[in-house]
C-alpha cells in the first residue's frame, strides 16, 4: 500500500526537509518503521529505546487518532495519509454566564454596533461579552492579537499574566507593542494599549510566573483561560489547574510556519494531557526562540484562539472540544483531526491520580533532578571561553545551530554540526578529547551534552547562555537574532 506520511515543521530538518515522504506498508507501524529505517536520526524523537511511540507524539491516519483504532497496527491502505503531531510549548458550549445587570451606555452601543446587528451576538450576547472574564497567560506572539481582539470585541474584564519586559527582538511579531516600549514591562505596556482601544474594559495585570502556587487563585476568578504560553511546564499548569477548576482552556501553540490550536474543556471532552501525556525531554523540541516563527504566524493562531473564546462567551457556533486544528502558513493549509478523551488520563480521566497541582519543572524534566539539568562542572561561561582563547589553548566549539543561523552569526574557530546529526557523527568525537557545545542559548547545545555523558563522554560541556551571551558579554558588533 503506498502512503503519505506527512512530516511536521519541527522534524522536518530529520528528513531532508521535506514535507511528506511516501512509503509502501500495510499498517502505521510499518510506515513509520520504514520512515524511520530511512531516516534514523529521526527515530530518537519519536520512538522510544522499547520500540514504542513516545507519549508527546500523537499519529493518525487521516483524521483518526491511531489511539482510538488499534494503535501502530492500524490498517491503512492506498492513498491513506498519516499524519505525525508531536508537542510543540466540537459541540456547542455549555459554559453558562449571566448578563444580569449589565448594560450597554450609549457609546458602547454605537462602538458595537456591527455585532448588536448580528443575530448570533445581538444585544444580549453583547451584554455577555461584557460581563464576560478571560485570562489571558502569556502577552507574546499569542497574547497580543488575542487581548486586542477581545478588548476590540468588548470582553469586560481581562486578566494578563505575564513578568517579562518587552525586547527590540519581540515586535517582529507581538503587536501590542512599540518601539517606545522597548525596556518597559510587557504588563504595563498593554495595558496601556489595550485602554487606549477600549477604554471600557477593565484590565487585571498579574506581574508575575504562573507557579502550582498563585494560578488556583487566579484562575478562579475568571470564565475561560487562553494559553498564550510558550513552555510545557506552565502548559500543563494551565491544563491542570482548569481541569481542576471546571474553565475551558483555549490551546494554542506555533513554531516557524505551523500551528495548533484546540479548546480543551475536560466537562465535555479530552484534555491538553489526553492529547500529550508526557512532554518531550528538555531540548528536543527547540522553542520559537530557538527555532524561529514566521511573524504572522500568531496573529493567525491567536486570532483563532479569540475567535474560539468568543464563542464560549456566546454561547454560539461549535468550539474547538474534541478538534485539533493544524494550520500549515507555508501550504495555506488547515488539517482538522478528531480528538478522544482518554479514560486512563490522569487528571481528567476516570480515576485520575493528579487531584492537586505538581511541580511542573520536575514533571517537564527542567527543575530539580530533571534530565536538563547541567552539573556545574559541565558548563563553561562566556568569559571562561575567551579566556582560553586568549590564552592560545586548543579548544573543540562545536556549534549545533543550524547552517542558516551559523550564518547569521559564528564565533571564529567553531565548527558547525547541527544537533539533529549528532547522534548519527558520534564516531567523529574522541572520549579523551575536551569539546564545548554551543547554540543560540544554551538549550540544543545542553541536549547534546546530557546525550554524549549518557553515552560515556565525560569531557563535553555546554556554553552557558550560548552565542547570545557571546555577543552581549564579549563581543558586541556581533549580529544578534
Amino acid at each position: 500500500m503506498s502512503v503519505k506520511l506527512k512530516i511536521p515543521t519541527a522534524l522536518r530538518h530529520f528528513v531532508g526537509n521535506q514535507e511528506s515522504v511516501q512509503v509502501q506498508a500495510a499498517t502505521v507501524g510499518e510506515a513509520i518503521k520504514h520512515l524511520t529505517n530511512s531516516y534514523p536520526t529521526l527515530k530518537h524523537h519519536i520512538m522510544t529505546d522499547s520500540g514504542d511511540l513516545r507519549n508527546f507524539v500523537n499519529v493518525y491516519v487521516n483524521d483518526q487518532d491511531i489511539r482510538a483504532l488499534k494503535n501502530v497496527g492500524t490498517p491503512v491502505k492506498d492513498g491513506d495519509t498519516v499524519t505525525i503531531v508531536p508537542a510543540i510549548a466540537g459541540g456547542n458550549s455549555k459554559l453558562q454566564l449571566s448578563n444580569r445587570g449589565t448594560e450597554l451606555s450609549q457609546d458602547e452601543m454605537r462602538r458595537y454596533g456591527r455585532h448588536l446587528i448580528m443575530p448570533e451576538v445581538g444585544l444580549e450576547g453583547q451584554k455577555k461579552l461584557k460581563a464576560g472574564k478571560v485570562l489571558v497567560i502569556g502577552t507574546g506572539g499569542l497574547g497580543s492579537p488575542l487581548s486586542l481582539y477581545l478588548a476590540a470585541a468588548g470582553v469586560g474584564r481581562l486578566g494578563l499574566v505575564d513578568f517579562d519586559q518587552v525586547d527590540a527582538s519581540n515586535l517582529q511579531r507581538q503587536v501590542l507593542y512599540s518601539v517606545r516600549d522597548v525596556g518597559r514591562p510587557k504588563l504595563e505596556a498593554a495595558k496601556d494599549r489595550i485602554l487606549e482601544l477600549n477604554p471600557n474594559v477593565k484590565v487585571d495585570n498579574y506581574e508575575t510566573r504562573l507557579t502550582s502556587e498563585n494560578a488556583m487563585d487566579i484562575i478562579k476568578e475568571y470564565d475561560v483561560v487562553v494559553d498564550g504560553t510558550d513552555n510545557f511546564p506552565t502548559r500543563y499548569l494551565v491544563n491542570d489547574a482548569c481541569v481542576l477548576l471546571g474553565k475551558p482552556n483555549v490551546y494554542g501553540s506555533i513554531f516557524r510556519f505551523e500551528g495548533q490550536i484546540s479548546v480543551f474543556d475536560a466537562s465535555r471532552g479530552p484534555c491538553y494531557r489526553c492529547l500529550y501525556p508526557e512532554p518531550p525531554p528538555p531540548g528536543l523540541v527547540p522553542s520559537c526562540a530557538e527555532g524561529g516563527v514566521l511573524g504572522i504566524l500568531p496573529g493567525v493562531v491567536g486570532t483563532l484562539q479569540a475567535t474560539e473564546t468568543i464563542k464560549l462567551l456566546l454561547g454560539k457556533g461549535d468550539s474547538l472540544v474534541g478538534r485539533l486544528l493544524l494550520f500549515d502558513a507555508l501550504q495555506m493549509q488547515f488539517t482538522e483531526l478528531k480528538l478522544q478523551k482518554n479514560p486512563n488520563c490522569p487528571v481528567c480521566g476516570n480515576n485520575p491520580t493528579v487531584k492537586s497541582l505538581i511541580d511542573y519543572e520536575e514533571f517537564c524534566g527542567v527543575g530539580r533532578g530533571g534530565t536538563n539539568t547541567m552539573a556545574e562542572e559541565n558548563e563553561i561561561t562566556v568569559q571562561e571561553l575567551k579566556h582560553l582563547f586568549d590564552t592560545g589553548a586548543q579548544v573543540n566549539l562545536i556549534d549545533v545551530r543550524e547552517p542558516h543561523e551559523y550564518e547569521i552569526c559564528h564565533i571564529k574557530g567553531s565548527k558547525l554540526l547541527p544537533v539533529s546529526q549528532i547522534p548519527l557523527r558520534v564516531n567523529e568525537f574522541n572520549l579523551t578529547d575536551e569539546y564545548i557545545f554551543q547554540c543560540h542559548t544554551g538549550g540544543r547545545s545542553g541536549w547534546a551534552v546530557n546525550f554524549l555523558r549518557q553515552l560515556g563522554f565525560k569531557k563535553v560541556k555546554n556554553l552557558t547562555g550560548g552565542i547570545e551571551a557571546w555577543a552581549a558579554e564579549i563581543d558586541p558588533s556581533m549580529a544578534r537574532y
